[in-house]
């Protein structure tokens, strides 16, 4: 079955597709008094957004940065990063957001990939951008940010540099501008290549559509507090200044923020993971937080128990939206709208929704045969939100996505007759804890490497607060006895957190097919037992 939801018959034109740079200076014009950006205290209007942009590009460029070249960025959420992507992208150039929480193998990793030369670190960073330059030659420059928002911490930087002179943009809608790592299927991070239009497209179709949950007032308040280094923290940010409204910055995700940001700045929107979504409905202050001034919050990219989310709905009572998508989709591609949560649950709430305007979705079997409704299969995706590709390899792009722009999700599912879509497991192995997505043949890697490690496994087994929790099955070598804290500690120093196996099984062998393919599907059957493996 092909499902496709009504939408206006051709794409939307190059012409009504903003460029990043574009982008903000409409803002800035249409209002300019307006706070685009808020962060600790301090405010930077759409005017003041747009000069420093301004400023920033002409740094850059005074740095040696021209079109096509990546710059990147180590930090945690800071309004300087929205400034630097559209500075960048004004140059023409790629902005790599990098996780905070990477090991440094793997921050060297994403440098080296790229090849960017000039690396921007907020303060809690410096020390690790540091080491890790010494070890990058082709690294020319690593500036440290300064903390504060009016400046958006790029004063010194710009002072530094010393250009004055404007650089007219040349970004257009097609222009690869921003650069999202994910982790890889063989142990290797993989760059997600994104343009204007995989970003922006989808906005002007949901525009034209008039989407309940995408409609914004001219006094939207928007939280972004995922991380800048995924599609939910960057495209939500996107999302806010696409439409004018002011972006309310914080630097990470905690309960008291969120709550103390509903509060006291009036926050109206905000995306958000389901396990973030559990700590803040279950803090001690929610019950007592008034919510009425969120119109909407949306949640996705981890899996959501139906009784968590009954439970969300009766402790904010606000529109809540679920949305399915990845970074190879540049973010929401299916939603389900707040129309369709019921407070006592039904089976829609079930679904990740229905595709939005200008998506098309296609459910086949392992032959790539269409399936009518009902049938479970892999689920493939089509729109113009649809990567680029990924950056320097075209094998694992043409396997991702074919030559009509149907792109391989890996989730398999069904859609209903009325256009649902329901996930039901992963065609791949691949973890997703508490909204991060885990590799497992990147975990295995690392553990191979140990030298009591005959063979390793790594599967997703069921957790109450992180949805999935990363588990290592392990066969020692002949004679060699391993501890599991020691094994633990060991991939924790090449790994994020996020990665490192949060508990060990230790096997005397591993379940192989006569091919000797390793069965991970017998390996997690013991552990989901009696649970559903609905994935988001």
């Amino acid at each position: 079955m092909t499902y496709a939801p009504a939408h206006p018959d051709s794409a939307p034109s190059a012409a009504t597709i903003p460029t990043v740079s574009g982008l903000i200076a409409r803002q800035a014009e249409s209002a300019p008094d307006r706070t685009a950006l808020k962060f600790e205290g301090e405010s930077l209007n759409y005017a003041a957004l747009a000069d420093m942009v301004m400023r920033t590009a002409a740094a850059l460029h005074a740095d040696g940065v021209r079109e096509g070249h990546h710059i990147a960025y180590l930090g945690k959420n800071h309004p300087a990063y929205f400034v630097l992507l559209y500075a960048a992208a004004r140059l023409g150039a790629v902005m790599v957001p990098i996780s905070w929480r990477l090991a440094e193998p793997e921050i060297e990793y994403i440098l080296a990939d790229t090849g960017a030369a000039l690396l921007f670190a907020d303060a809690a960073m410096a020390q690790t951008a540091a080491s890790v330059g010494l070890r990058l030659p082709f690294l020319q420059k690593i500036a440290t940010l300064a903390g504060g928002g009016r400046a958006a911490g790029l004063a010194d930087y710009i002072e530094q540099v010393g250009a004055n002179h404007e650089v007219p943009p040349i970004d257009r809608p097609d222009t690869v501008f921003l650069q999202l790592y994910t982790s890889g299927t063989t142990g290797r991070p993989k760059g997600v290549m994104l343009t204007a239009r995989n970003i922006f497209a989808m906005r002007v179709r949901c525009a034209e559509a008039g989407i309940e949950w995408d409609l914004w007032g001219d006094d939207e308040v928007a939280l972004i507090a995922m991380p800048i280094s995924h599609i939910g923290g960057t495209g939500y940010g996107l999302m806010a200044l696409y439409h004018g409204a002011s972006g309310l910055v914080v630097r990470e995700f905690s309960p008291e923020i969120v709550l103390e940001s509903i509060r006291d700045e009036r926050v109206s929107k905000f995306f958000i993971v389901p396990t973030a979504l559990q700590i803040l409905v279950r803090h001690p202050e929610a019950r007592t937080t008034d919510f009425s001034r969120v119109r909407h919050i949306l949640y996705g990219a981890s899996p959501m128990p139906l009784p968590l989310l009954k439970e969300a709905i009766e402790v904010i009572g606000a529109g809540l939206v679920q949305q399915y998508g990845m970074t190879e989709t540049a973010g929401t591609v299916v939603a389900l709208g707040a129309e369709d949560h019921d407070p006592e649950g039904n089976r829609r709430m079930t679904s990740a929704g229905k595709a939005l305007p200008g998506v098309e979705i296609r459910i086949v079997d392992d032959a790539g045969e269409i399936l009518p409704a009902g049938a479970i299969g892999e689920i493939l995706v089509r729109s113009d939100a649809n990567m680029h590709g990924y950056w320097h390899l075209p094998e694992a792009t043409a396997h991702t996505v074919d030559s009509e722009n149907w792109l391989r999700t890996g989730d398999a599912g069904y859609l209903d007759d009325d256009g649902y879509l329901f996930i039901c497991d992963r065609v791949k192995d691949m973890v997703c804890s508490g909204g991060e997505n885990v590799y497992p043949a990147e975990v295995e890697a690392v553990l191979y490497g140990h030298p009591s490690v005959a063979e390793a496994a790594v599967i997703g087994v069921p957790d109450a607060k992180w949805g999935e929790a990363v588990k290592a099955i392990i066969v020692p070598k002949a004679g060699r006895a391993i501890d599991e804290a020691e094994l633990i500690a060991f991939a924790r120093a090449s790994l994020a957190a996020f990665k490192a196996p949060k508990s060990i099984d230790f096997v005397d062998a591993l379940p192989r097919n006569a091919s000797g393919k390793v069965l991970k599907k017998n390996l997690r059957e013991p552990y989901w037992q009696g649970f559903d493996r609905r994935v988001n």
